[in-house]
């Protein structure tokens, strides 16, 4: 019964990871620009060397002279992946909100570790005026850090990303597309870098369709009600796998007890 065992143990393992995924995304549901994580699994097959034998037979009532196929399954993560679908857009009337309008677009920021991209648009100013993230990170603009000067009245960012001071252009948001967003992954903050052994051809998100929406942020693309039932889901597939591991032990228990009874 180890087979059945083992079964239920990798069943386990792939659903707690799908459930950390579902409670983080419920986490942030409430979080700018946050993307949901997604995950689809898929049954592998344990093959043994009869399997792939076809003997031929005399005739159609021949005995076969091997046993029937038996493929084990053992469910695996397949995919797991990003979903950067466009949330839907929030009024602040803050000036200094934004929101990008257009799905493969991010900002540019610079941390102590090197340059992020972020869908978060929830910027403020530090005390020398540089437009930041709400986590101290300065927002890259084409020229640079963005920086209001003292004393302005009024910040307007047009649907291009140039940011006007009091009527004077000082910058324009940076907003950059990238060739194949899965290549990214979450680095906290709700900053994302390129993965490891990969490589992300950037490219300018404003030639390609993507807008800027001053005073709107972007919620999370989470929906609740889908991931609450998620949820419930994968519990009662954790319940399964767990009933099918404690009958395996109970089976291979009485087996042993059976076998060592018969032996004394």
């Amino acid at each position: 019964m180890q087979d059945a065992l083992f079964s239920g143990l990798f069943g386990a393992l792939t659903t707690e990871h799908r459930m950390n995924f579902i409670a983080n995304n419920l986490a942030n549901v409430n979080t700018t620009g946050y993307k949901r994580h997604t995950l689809a699994f898929k049954d592998t097959m344990a093959y043994y060397a009869h399997d792939e034998i076809r003997e031929p037979l005399m005739h159609l009532r021949s005995e076969p002279l091997f046993p029937e196929p038996k493929n084990m399954a053992r469910p695996r993560i397949a995919v797991s992946q990003i979903d950067f679908s466009q949330g839907s857009m929030e009024f602040t009337g803050n000036p200094l909100d934004v929101c990008i309008n257009g799905e493969n677009a991010f900002f540019r920021v610079t941390t102590p570790n090197g340059d992020y991209l972020t869908r978060s648009g929830h910027f403020v100013l530090s005390s020398d005026g540089t437009v930041m993230t709400a986590s101290g990170y300065p927002v890259q603009g084409t020229g640079g850090n963005i920086v209001i000067p003292p004393g302005t009245r009024n910040v307007v960012i047009g649907g291009d990303g140039q940011v006007s001071a009091d009527g004077v252009v000082v910058n324009q948001l940076a907003l950059v597309s990238v060739d194949n967003p899965q290549n990214l992954e979450k680095r906290g903050h709700n900053l994302y870098k390129t993965r490891d052994r990969t490589n992300v051809a950037e490219g300018d998100a404003y030639a390609g369709g993507a807008r800027l929406e001053q005073g709107f942020t972007e919620k999370a693309n989470v929906e609740v009600v889908s991931e609450m039932v998620n949820m419930i889901e994968v519990n009662r597939q954790f319940e399964a796998y767990q009933k099918v591991m404690q009958t395996a032990d109970t089976i291979d228990r009485a087996a042993n007890d059976k076998v060592g009874r018969r032996v004394g």
